[in-house]
């Protein structure tokens, strides 16, 4: 064998071979998952997550044609049977018109990809999570086990998920696919549920090939399971799924999962924490979580009857997205297109006003970290911070046009700014501690934004 002396270059397809085995080496290297929980939960939360923020999530299928209540009507309907739903039929469908009668209807006629992409990236979302199977059944894609109940089959005779990650991705927002676990009335769900749930048929034959095949086709960014709460996570082989796509799948390196995944694990197991819809903690957890609420307070699907007292205020969901980052969490706020896939001009609006808030106010929320000082409670006023910055997000301007911070202590070097006015702000010390900070003397619309106004603090402790 031909040796080589300290020194000597070699020739290019040895020194390729051994770039090779390094990089072999190196995949061969990469942490793999077992389907246990210590194991599952030991895993690091992709850092894009937590820097991201804020979302927007759409509840989009085929409760979007009847529009009437909430996209639980075909539960409301035939499951518990309640009048109203009853009497909401009989008043304006034929007899005999069944659910599924609903999907010819769900048309998506108007819906543009691009323009929705457009629309979220203008409010500043950073990622998006499209509903592509709610506890109805209905796919938004063309499932290889959903027969004649998906968007290719029936309604739009489009893949919805695959159009709309396309246009997302082009902004480089992430993509998050939300699926329901469970399915009210399909035949094979019931009975598994029949037999206490001791055998699986529904998850071997139906939920399963679902998540293989939504991840294997769409590379989602973000996995955001539901329908979980009737069954422990042994009937659903959650562990099984998660580990392989923890492990082996296209996007075992960059996938974010959340907590719905058996009864008992909300809150407890898996990626980040929603441990409840529209959960919010009164202190800062000590693990990822995310806020989902809904524009609309009643409903997470379109509703044609939704009145505008029905709907969140653009101060509301600024003041509930400053509190969620500021409690280390990210925001999630959901709008309902209708059938036709429009998404009308009140949520557009909404959604614009988030966008323009954080055009302005952005760098106090995005890649932030909770200060050791959350809330200021008599101010109204939450931190976050980011590096060696501070930031102070008041909710209300006060009378006097003095801000009393009492958590922050001055340095020598102290700098004070407001974000988006160029001039420092002027400051003193406040006697029992903190500082007094003189707010511009500006009418107020020359002030950068409506409400919600962010100090940035320099050299302070």
């Amino acid at each position: 064998m031909k040796s080589w002396a300290v020194g000597t270059r070699l020739p290019l397809l040895p020194r390729l071979l051994l770039v090779l085995g390094a990089a072999e080496g190196a995949l061969g290297a990469q942490r793999r998952y077992t389907p246990d929980w210590p194991s599952l939960d030991s895993r690091p939360l992709p850092d894009w997550f937590d820097k991201a923020k804020f979302g927007v999530f759409v509840h989009w299928g085929v409760f979007s044609v009847p529009a009437w209540g909430s996209e639980w009507f075909w539960w409301h309907w035939k499951g518990e049977g309640l009048p109203q739903y009853r009497r909401f039929m009989s008043d304006n469908y034929p007899p005999g018109f069944s659910y599924a009668d609903f999907g010819p209807l769900f048309t998506a006629r108007f819906f543009d990809p691009e323009a929705w992409a457009d629309l979220f990236q203008a409010a500043g979302a950073k990622y998006v999570v499209l509903t592509t199977k709610h506890h109805e059944g209905f796919t938004n894609w063309p499932s290889s086990v959903s027969w004649n109940w998906n968007s290719q089959d029936v309604g739009p005779h489009r893949d919805l998920v695959g159009e709309l990650g396309t246009a997302i991705r082009k902004r480089n927002i992430r993509y998050g696919l939300y699926h329901s676990l469970f399915e009210w009335f399909h035949p094979l769900y019931l009975l598994d549920k029949k037999n206490g749930f001791k055998t699986q048929y529904f998850v071997f034959g139906k939920t399963m090939p679902e998540l293989y095949e939504l991840v294997n086709r769409y590379k989602p960014d973000l996995i955001w399971s539901d329908g979980d709460w009737e069954s422990p996570d042994t009937y659903w082989n959650s562990t099984d799924f998660l580990s392989w796509l923890y492990s082996d799948s296209p996007v075992k390196d960059e996938v974010v999962v959340n907590d719905r995944w058996g009864f008992n694990c909300s809150c407890h197991h898996g990626g980040y924490y929603n441990c409840e819809d529209k959960f919010q903690p009164s202190s800062l957890p000590n693990h990822k979580w995310e806020m989902c609420t809904s524009i609309d307070k009643r409903s997470w699907g379109y509703r044609r009857t939704m009145s505008i007292s029905d709907v969140a205020s653009e101060s509301e969901i600024i003041s509930e997205l400053v509190q969620t980052v500021s409690l280390g969490g990210n925001y999630l706020l959901n709008i309902g297109p209708t059938k036709d896939g429009l998404i009308v001009p009140i949520f557009q609006e909404r959604l614009l006003a988030v966008g323009k808030w954080l055009s302005i106010s952005g760098e106090a929320i995005y890649a932030s970290k909770p200060w050791r000082v959350q809330l200021e409670k008599n101010e109204s006023v939450w931190y976050t911070s980011k590096a060696s910055a501070v930031y102070a997000i008041f909710l209300n301007w006060p009378e006097n046009g003095i801000l009393s911070l009492k958590s922050p202590k001055t340095t020598s070097a102290t700098q004070v700014t407001m974000l988006g006015i160029q001039k420092d702000l002027k400051w003193s010390t406040n006697p029992p501690g903190g500082l007094l900070i003189y707010l511009p003397l500006v009418p107020p619309s020359a002030l950068p934004v409506e409400f919600a106004w962010t100090i940035k603090m320099m050299g302070v402790e």
